[in-house]
């Protein structure tokens, strides 16, 4: 068995759910056992209501951030306001785990409401380890950077995208949020292997998983798949999860559901599956080592 999973006591928990705002005052008047909650940070810049509640659920459950606007491959460079409150709340709930995703989505001071695709090239992959390099320079510590869904793939893209994140790891020191539903949902649309694009990946430098449902649509005859966190797990999606953690040990692992939000005791049933997959896939590498 990988050493990382052994080491238990250094991981605050295994399994956490996404937090989403109409089940946030059911957590803090019901508590439920739940290992650790994600929230998207700049829902809760400032110091207004949103964020004294988080506070108080602070106070229960370890937390980790997951921006959705740093916009890491920005050719301008980083929003330094956004950086600013993203440091303060950072400061402020002392979060076990931080991450972005790879992606862009400001251009001339415009935010766009998407996180849009790059082409996997050596300019955007400089593009993007300055930015990162600024932001963790700023925050003080490592960023884990997420995979993207893709439904595109740019003609002139010279690096594979497994490849392109290790790159990123090296130069910057950044960790890595395996999502093996955007694993799973890229591979799908873009004919590849998931199980290689997995694989492909630097273990080590793995600090968190997600799982997501997404939704299967038709688009000029041919199958797609669209990431929209709107449904369960599915059994593909199950085994690469099972695949990750016989491969990299325990580390936490997130269950995502952002749209047609379910009651939370659905929610908290997907993190009660994704424990007991983990078990199962520690204790067949168990049995295999």
């Amino acid at each position: 068995m990988n050493e990382r999973a052994d080491d238990v006591s250094a991981i605050p928990a295994a399994i956490g759910i996404g937090l989403r705002s109409p089940h946030l005052q059911h957590i803090i008047d019901t508590r439920p056992a739940i290992g650790w909650l994600e929230v998207h940070a700049e829902n809760y810049f400032g110091s207004g209501p949103a964020a004294r509640r988080l506070d108080a659920v602070r106070r229960d459950y370890p937390l980790s951030l997951h921006g959705v606007g740093l916009s890491l491959g920005t050719a301008e460079g980083l929003d330094r306001e956004h950086l600013r409150e993203l440091k303060a709340l950072v400061a402020r709930t002392e979060p076990f785990l931080v991450s972005e995703h790879l992606s862009w989505s400001i251009t001339g001071g415009t935010y766009l409401n998407d996180l849009l695709p790059l082409p996997y090239t050596e300019e955007s992959l400089n593009i993007v380890a300055r930015n990162l390099a600024v932001a963790q320079e700023a925050l003080g510590r490592s960023i884990l950077v997420e995979n993207p869904s893709s439904y595109l793939r740019y003609r002139h893209s010279t690096i594979a995208e497994p490849d392109f994140l290790a790159e990123l790891v090296r130069r910057t020191g950044c960790g890595l949020l395996c999502d093996v539903n955007n694993i799973f949902v890229t591979s799908s649309n873009l004919g590849l292997d998931a199980e290689a694009y997995l694989d492909a990946l630097p273990p080590a430098a793995i600090g968190e998983i997600h799982l997501a449902g997404h939704s299967r649509v038709s688009r000029n005859g041919h199958a797609l798949l669209i990431d929209d966190h709107a449904a369960r797990v599915v059994p593909p999606v199950w085994a690469l999860y099972r695949r990750a953690i016989a491969g990299i040990g325990l580390v936490p692992s997130l269950v995502e559901w952002d749209k047609e939000l379910p009651a939370l005791d659905v929610l908290l049933g997907e993190a009660g599956a994704a424990a007991d997959a983990a078990e199962a896939a520690l204790d067949a590498d168990a049995r295999a080592a």
